[in-house]
């Protein structure tokens, strides 16, 4: 009996990325050198690469002065969701424009020179095919490809990368409509893939070790067609995003909705409510 299995492994040899260096040539290289001195090295059809986003963006040319680091912040957020003042100065919880939620809009002075900052890239999702097409042209095999980030996540200690960006992968395995080893029915189970992937490899590239890629073996019913729908169809709706604000921020939205209807002469919510038991 063939026991359900995976493996990971991490890509040595990556050097330093700059603007405008070819991704697909360096990490192609670097796998090349690893298959000389071990077989089972070599891409095979199914596997999968995890990338880090941060020599994509290295790569497309993300990097801007520190100095400006406010600025971008600003020009990356399309609305502020939580933020908080400390000793330090203020945390902000942010949606970027990729929809993604996380803290300064995802720029990150970590691993690059000093006075320096990345943002993340312009498209993921494009970014991944684009290394994905490239690869599965000079290797000759079908890998899929995911490139991931690092959040924070409500209720949770610490933090774990995610998938910000994916291409012949399938991201999600939807279980909705199913029924669960009891035959009890799956109402709302949808696993996210791509996400655990991505922690997955996290553990073989870290953050302080020089290996950003990783290899995932064994699951290649995972990989797909190139153009599949990537990471962003992760992002979830603002209709069923029940923890949309912060709680500072679903206060004021609340204070100003009650001047508004006061305003108006129209009573608030609450008086509403107190006129009725009054009724009553």
């Amino acid at each position: 009996m063939s026991l359900p299995r995976y493996t990971v492994w991490g890509v040595t040899g990556v050097p330093e990325i700059a603007a405008g260096d070819d991704l697909v040539g360096l990490i192609a290289q670097a796998v090349a050198r690893q298959a000389e001195t071990d077989d089972d090295a070599a891409l095979r059809d199914g596997d999968i690469l995890v990338v880090t986003s941060k020599i994509v963006s290295k790569a497309e040319g993300q990097q801007f002065p520190a100095a400006d680091r406010e600025k971008v912040i600003a020009e990356e957020t399309v609305r502020v969701v939580a933020e908080r003042v400390h000793p330090g100065g203020v945390t902000q919880i942010v949606e970027t424009r990729h929809g993604l939620i996380m803290a300064a809009a995802g720029i990150d002075t970590s691993n690059v020179p000093d006075g320096i900052a990345l943002r993340l890239p312009d498209d993921p999702d494009a970014s991944a095919r684009a290394l994905c097409h490239g690869l599965r042209d000079r290797l000759g095999v079908r890998v899929g490809i995911i490139i991931t980030d690092t959040l924070g996540r409500p209720w949770r200690v610490g933090q774990t990368d995610v998938a910000i960006g994916a291409a012949g992968v399938i991201v999600t395995d939807d279980m909705r409509g199913g029924v669960d080893a009891n035959g009890r029915p799956l109402q709302v189970t949808i696993t996210v893939l791509a996400d655990e992937l991505a922690g997955a490899a996290d553990l073989i590239k870290g953050k302080a070790t020089g290996i950003p890629v990783a290899v995932v073996r064994g699951l290649g019913r995972l990989v797909t067609e190139a153009d599949a729908p990537g990471a962003r169809t992760l992002v979830r709706s603002v209709d069923d995003d029940m923890f949309r604000f912060g709680s500072a921020e679903a206060y004021q939205l609340g204070y100003d909705a009650a001047l508004a209807e006061l305003r108006d002469g129209s009573p608030t919510p609450a008086q509403s409510d107190r006129i009725k038991q009054q009724q009553d």
